[in-house]
């Protein structure tokens, strides 16, 4: 039912357009007929705003991967820099959930670890939504954060990182083989305010993966069997992803985003002063309103990257970041 549903939105979305278009074609003739250069004008403007849709519609015609129609789950974790670095984790986290809620996407919170002083150490939400994983894929690297620190007593500039991670949710037609043996399953209990249960029992899970180190946790719910089944699919959708960028690192050389998360490995820079302007280094694509970005506006990044992708160009920034600071 929901494949079904997916279909039948992009063919009647197909045929909106093709009407439109006749529509709108066959009134500029009848306008010219008449010599109505409004009705012109008018028809001209529909069609420009119809190519524009239609440019998007293609663009969600490249998400023909076996996940890219799924739900994911979005990781988001500061880098070195403490409190400096945990609230622009927090800033991240914000911005791809009003992403998220502006496309009608729900927003379900899976994980946060609070940092000491403000902002958070890490945060997991699962974005359930068409081609949710398809859009935010692109997203996965480190990004960079340039601004006054609204905690330096002296307002003095500061860098900050963070790196994010996207999973797909897996289907039941999407197989991954997990032996009991590689896993090592931790109970804790929850950090955060919570209620009087949530933090007087051992309700929090943290399933390791022996074989290749990969750490899943989960305490949104108070019941630790329902912790431990969502837990487990987080592990099956990061083995899946592992597996996928094993297979591409065989068929190219992938650049290095998902590394250190630090200089010369971000994919996006955020600066916020002494000018504002967003830029992504791999398709090159800015956007002056800062704000906008963090607010949620992240269409024109995604659009560029997943074009890029599918066509097999990404282009790399250069090692100075985008307000004039050489890398160390």
């Amino acid at each position: 039912m929901r494949e079904r549903t997916r279909v039948d939105q992009r063919i009647n979305g197909y045929l909106e357009l093709e009407r439109r278009l006749e529509e709108n074609t066959e009134l500029i003739e009848l306008a010219e007929a008449d010599d109505d250069n409004e009705i012109i004008a008018e028809a001209e403007a529909a069609l420009t705003s119809l190519r524009d849709v239609a440019g998007k519609r293609q663009l969600e015609s490249l998400l023909s991967g076996e996940a890219d129609g799924n739900d994911c789950f979005l990781e988001v974790h500061a880098g070195a820099g403490g409190t400096e670095s945990q609230d622009w984790a927090q800033m991240l986290t914000r911005m791809y959930v009003r992403w998220a809620e502006q496309h009608g996407h729900k927003v379900e919170w899976i994980e946060e670890s609070e940092g000491e002083e403000a902002g958070l150490k890490s945060a997991t939400v699962r974005v359930a939504g068409d081609s949710a994983y398809g859009w935010l894929k692109t997203e996965v690297g480190v990004h960079r954060l340039v601004r006054i620190s609204p905690f330096d007593a002296q307002s003095r500039r500061h860098t900050s990182f963070a790196s994010v991670g996207v999973y797909p949710v897996l289907d039941d037609h999407i197989e991954v083989e997990i032996l009991d043996k590689d896993l090592r399953v931790d109970t804790y209990r929850a950090s955060g305010a919570g209620g009087q249960h949530v933090n007087k029992t051992d309700s929090a899970v943290r399933i390791t993966h022996t074989p290749t180190g990969i750490v899943v946790q989960c305490q949104n719910t108070r019941s630790q069997h329902k912790n431990r089944a969502t837990a487990m699919n987080m592990l099956r959708a990061r083995l899946y992803e592992a597996e996928i960028a094993r297979r591409e690192e065989e068929t190219q050389a992938e650049h290095d985003a998902k590394t250190d998360i630090g200089w010369g490995h971000q994919i996006r820079s955020y600066v916020l002063h002494p000018y504002q302007m967003v830029k992504d280094l791999r398709t090159g694509v800015e956007k002056g309103n800062a704000q906008g970005v963090l607010d949620g506006d992240l269409d024109p990044f995604l659009e560029a990257a997943l074009a890029g992708q599918v066509g097999g160009e990404s282009a790399k920034g250069d090692e100075k970041g985008d307000d004039g600071e050489a890398a160390p």
